[in-house]
């Protein structure tokens, strides 16, 4: 009987050392197996639209005949005009991307006045007035970079700038006046003169600003505000009533605009998620 106390005290004993043994060897961790590579990952679609608010610096016949009169008072404005975007974009990281754009800029109705005075002749000094109707669009490429400024609640400002080319078309030109000759007895009679639609690329750039939130990985919608220069544009030879030309165009001088764009950005292949390893404390 002692001997069988013995052995099961000695089977004991062996266990314990077993366990304590175990307890000193360190816990395996699991295995961690890396995210694959995804291509393209930082590829992006885009769609914008949004409306214009344009200025024009002034207009003037190509010749420089304005320069010749007396004294001339300008006012000219545009009607806001529709914005329609779409591009291709890549990510680079958290805090810089880029994109190429492609914008048509819908037709904007164009006012001016031109209120003057010119030497009539035998010191004689004349007066009239004349009013500008036409209409504008454009076709806008440009090569943008972006800086993401960090997120904050989900909303990430950014700022950019953008270079590249705009086509700007003049239409519909047409220049109803009145000119008054004093003292010559002539009084006043009107006057029209009007050309045709024309064409021209000119080198453009924009800067940006915006807000943007990430609904998911792979969809991100902005609010963005863009000043943009357009270069100038210029309308066919005008004409006047009985069809004379001098074959000189009116200029429209320094175009630029002040946008408001609704935009959103389509992400391709967005990496999924891959939660870190779980960190392992011997205890």
């Amino acid at each position: 009987m002692r001997g069988v106390k013995l052995l099961v005290a000695a089977g004991a004993a062996s266990l314990l050392s077993s366990a304590a043994f175990a307890a000193d060897l360190p816990i395996a961790p699991p295995p961690y197996y890396a995210p694959p590579v995804v291509g393209f990952g930082g590829w992006y679609l885009r769609g914008d639209i949004g409306f214009s608010n344009q200025r024009v610096s002034n207009i003037a016949m190509a010749d420089g005949r304005n320069a010749q009169l007396l004294s001339l008072q300008q006012t000219t404005a545009f009607d806001a005009a529709g914005i329609y975007g779409v591009g291709v974009g890549y990510q680079f990281n958290n805090w810089f991307r880029g994109d190429f754009t492609g914008q048509y800029r819908g037709n904007s109705n164009f006012k001016g006045t031109d209120l003057l005075t010119y030497p009539a002749g035998g010191g004689i000094v004349g007066n009239g007035i004349n009013n500008y109707n036409a209409t504008k669009s454009e076709w806008l490429v440009l090569a943008n970079g972006y800086a993401d400024l960090g997120t904050w609640w989900g909303v990430t400002p950014f700022i950019g700038a953008g270079v590249g080319a705009a086509r700007v078309t003049i239409a519909n030109y047409t220049d109803t006046g009145m000119v008054n000759n004093n003292g010559f007895g002539f009084g006043a009679f009107p006057s029209f003169a009007n050309a045709p639609a024309a064409s021209r690329w000119n080198f453009a750039w924009a800067l940006h600003g915006g807000l943007a939130y990430m609904v998911n990985p792979g969809l991100t919608v902005e609010l963005a505000y863009s000043y943009v220069n357009l270069g100038s544009g210029m309308t066919g030879a005008v004409s006047d009533y009985t069809g004379f030309t001098r074959g000189v165009p009116m200029q429209f001088n320094d175009i630029t605009s002040h946008d408001v764009k609704l935009g959103v950005r389509w992400y391709f292949n967005t990496p999924p998620v891959y939660a870190p390893p779980p960190l392992v404390t011997k205890g």
